[in-house]
């Protein structure tokens, strides 16, 4: 397994493997990598002559610096588990590589009401960030198809958009990969290293909930059964954000369902100090 630092050494590695008509596969990370990441790297290298995973915890989608802070990171741990599973490049930079000083202010990116809704209303300028980081990313590598997972189902819909918007990146595949749960129906994540062993035994209510909304999905108006779910999370000691039935594709909030158009339901919720989000498409 090949591990790049630097922005022009791992560029001048893929015009090589462009020249050789290798198709690239890209995951890009935070790191802390866990089953969930180690899915997407097994679904790249089936679909992708060639794997790249990039590690970077980009500072400009935070925003709150205690929560930069306590990100966990593992990269020892993380790299031994790419090499483990057959990756085959890694692309773990300095933030200096990725935000050079003297480049100026991030551009704006249009991504249209998907950064005012859900995550985007209770972290405002964190798509912003996620699109800036990706695109640096997207224009370093040049992959040929992306692989992201769909436990960020808002994330998957702001690169697509992202993509969409940009002629640069027309060649590049989006692949949304199913979220991989734990035996109890946590969705895997990064952050649930911080949780206590009770917190643990406590945040597979949130998968819960989501069945819950599958189940109880009926014609008419949606709004007393997010309201009971939001109940349920509250009295189990969650601090919700939302709960909230909408439109799989648009990510708009349905108020009242018609019986066919498809829906997902979503939730973000604290346990303790840690913030938590999921989804399970309901329809």
């Amino acid at each position: 397994m090949r591990l790049y630092k630097k922005r022009n050494d791992i560029q001048g590695f893929i015009t090589h493997l462009q020249d050789k008509k290798q198709e690239i596969g890209f995951v890009p990370t935070m790191g802390a990598l866990h089953a969930g990441h180690i899915s997407l790297i097994r679904t790249a290298r089936q679909q992708s002559d060639f794997t790249v995973c990039s590690i970077f915890v980009n500072p400009t989608q935070f925003n709150d610096p205690k929560d930069l802070q306590k990100y966990p990171r593992t990269i020892e741990k993380d790299l031994y588990l790419l090499e483990q599973h057959g990756c085959d490049a890694v692309f773990y930079p300095e933030v200096a590589e990725v935000y050079p000083p003297g480049s100026g202010p991030a551009p704006h990116y249009d991504l249209g009401r998907l950064e005012s809704i859900l995550e985007g209303a209770y972290r405002p300028g964190h798509f912003q960030g996620v699109a800036d980081v990706v695109s640096r990313l997207f224009y370093t590598i040049h992959p040929d198809k992306v692989f992201f997972g769909q436990k960020d189902l808002q994330q998957c819909r702001v690169i697509e958009r992202l993509i969409a918007g940009n002629p640069d990146f027309d060649k590049i595949r989006m692949n949304i990969v199913p979220t991989l749960r734990e035996p109890d129906g946590l969705a895997m994540s990064s952050r649930n290293t911080r949780l206590s062993p009770e917190e643990l035994r406590k945040a597979p209510e949130i998968y819960q909930t989501l069945l819950y909304l599958k189940e109880q999905l009926a014609p008419g108006d949606l709004a007393p059964l997010q309201e009971t779910a939001k109940t349920r999370l509250t009295r189990e000691g969650f601090r919700p954000d939302y709960v909230s039935i909408v439109d799989t594709q648009t990510l708009e909030t349905c108020g009242s369902w018609n019986g066919h158009t498809p829906l997902t339901g979503l939730v973000a919720a604290y346990l303790g100090e840690v913030r938590l989000i999921d989804n399970l498409e309901l329809v």
